[in-house]
């Protein structure tokens, strides 16, 4: 048996067309194509792109962090529906968190909407903390956000969490993708 190839990448004009569809399976069509190629060409954007295994033109994952002072802001985080649950998230977001802590940055912030209880879980997982609400931050619904952080991206030990935590996700990546 061998894992199957799961590879982050960042996002390239030839990847926009499947980048909007997975957006709009995720978010309904939260950001449009000149938002993608916006925060493509921004040095302070870091934007990953999770490809399908065996077909490099279909997007099962994306994340995008914003780059501001010395903070990381998570501003997307989706894993194909179908797909959710076997720890695409935690690669993306172990990806995310490695390029803040390449960038030297200290901390990282993000909002979830106070249902989506999964992903609250995977962001605890990764030392993230809720820090305050933001009623009716969902114009559509009127749900709140929860707005986490995570300190001590910039502490000599931060390296060697990522390592764990690398390791942790390989782990539960092969225990799904095992082929």
């Amino acid at each position: 048996m061998s894992l199957i190839s799961l590879q982050l990448q960042p996002l390239t004009a030839k990847h926009i067309p499947q980048v909007l569809a997975l957006d709009q399976l995720c978010f309904g069509g939260l950001w449009s194509k000149d938002g993608y190629l916006r925060e493509m060409e921004s040095p302070n954007s870091t934007l990953l792109i999770l490809p399908a295994p065996h077909d490099q033109n279909k997007l099962i994952g994306l994340g995008c962090l914003w780059s501001i002072v010395e903070e990381a802001h998570i501003t997307i985080m989706a894993v194909h529906p179908d797909l959710q649950r076997r720890g695409l998230g935690q690669l993306i977001l172990l990806g995310l968190l490695r390029d803040a802590w390449r960038r030297g940055l200290e901390r990282a912030t993000l909002e979830v909407r106070a249902s989506n209880h999964g992903a609250i879980a995977l962001y605890e997982k990764f030392g993230f903390q809720v820090a305050g609400r933001r009623k009716g931050y969902y114009q559509a619904t009127g749900e709140d956000a929860l707005i986490m952080w995570r300190k001590g991206l910039d502490h000599p030990e931060f390296a060697s969490q990522l390592q764990t935590w690398e390791t942790a996700v390989g782990d539960r990546l092969q225990s799904h993708f095992l082929r």
